[in-house]
């Protein structure tokens, strides 16, 4: 049984020294490298394209979690499968085919999730759990880093978990906003796979320590695989 996966949150990093950040991600015990794309429409902020993507494929070693904060993703999948995508996730809320733009996705060559804003309830899900790699659960009403961690949360990973394994099914549980040491045991605990960490990892003093305390909290990840 392997343990949590830790996603640190390439929105966090200095932009002016991204390749230096990519390359600590690479020497850490980091796993995926996670990607916020926003569109200043389905968000109030506007972050990285494709070709920004391509750029960080091209010198980061994990696995690209690339999530789309945006309006009409399924115009945009192909793009970034060619951009280097490993996993591609949509937002239900953005989404009015959504079992077709998991389809697409998955047809592109990507592990297809969708995330899932504070406000949404997990049996928006009910229907494409299925056909689902990942889900994000917003843990933050998405568009800026920083924020504080919505403890409510915890029932929605608790519930998400329950329809996951009464199905028997191997989707990861991934929990994106306001993760941290103060939080992140809870978390796991709760029934996450995944911790997504921007500032606790990119602001802290030492952004590799604070990735290894993430990784070995001295919990097994229950339900990771």
């Amino acid at each position: 049984m392997g343990k949590h996966l830790i996603a640190p949150s390439i929105l966090s990093a200095d932009f002016g020294h991204l390749q230096r950040d990519i390359e600590m991600i690479n020497s850490s015990e980091a796993d995926w490298l996670h990607v916020d794309v926003m569109d200043g429409n389905f968000v109030p902020n506007i972050s990285f394209g494709p070709d920004i993507v391509k750029v960080m494929h091209s010198g980061c070693r994990l696995p690209l979690d690339v999530h789309l904060m945006i309006e009409k993703p399924e115009r945009y999948i192909d793009v970034f499968a060619t951009a280097g995508s490993s996993n591609l996730s949509v937002h239900a809320e953005a989404c009015t085919h959504l079992h077709r733009t998991i389809q697409q996705i998955r047809d592109a060559g990507m592990n297809p999730g969708v995330a899932i804003n504070p406000h949404t309830p997990v049996n928006v899900l009910e229907d494409v759990l299925e056909e689902l790699s990942l889900v994000i659960l917003m843990s933050v009403n998405p568009g800026f880093g920083g924020q504080k961690f919505i403890y409510r949360t915890l029932h929605k990973i608790q519930m998400l978990r329950e329809m996951i394994d009464m199905r028997n099914l191997s989707v990861k549980i991934e929990v994106d906003g306001g993760v941290g040491l103060q939080n992140a045991e809870a978390i796991l605990q709760a029934g996450a796979d995944i911790l997504v960490a921007g500032n606790s990892v990119f602001k802290s003093d030492n952004p590799h320590l604070a990735i290894y305390s993430l990784k070995n909290l001295g919990i097994q990840g229950l339900y990771a695989s």
